[in-house]
């Protein structure tokens, strides 16, 4: 499959929005670890805005305090998330599972 040459100024677009889009999940995750955010507010509000949507759930849980590569994996398994799901990703059950085992946290 081939893709159409981009022009400079469709590049410079692609690179801005890349940017804006890394610049929101980090000021989520950002958010996350000094409390101002919760995981449920994430997932319930904040979910269909497209660079949020797009943030790895395994990135979101190691945002949160204490939480490391093992517990955030454990926190997956528990609730039954596959290690590469997205936010916009989980199913109905899966974000009430995990807002609810993440409720004391």
């Amino acid at each position: 499959m081939n893709l159409k040459p981009l022009t400079e100024a469709e590049r410079t677009r692609a690179r801005e929005k890349a940017t804006a889009a890394r610049a929101s999940r980090a000021e989520v995750k950002s958010r996350i670890k000094s409390g101002d955010l919760t995981i449920e507010e994430v997932i319930l509000s904040r979910s269909g805005e497209e660079a949020i949507g797009r943030l790895k759930v395994m990135d979101l849980l190691r945002a949160l305090p204490g939480v490391g590569e093992r517990r955030a994996a454990g926190i997956m398994a528990t609730v039954g998330i596959a290690p590469t799901r997205r936010v916009r990703g989980l199913g109905v059950h899966q974000r009430k599972a995990l807002i609810e085992l993440l409720d004391g946290h």
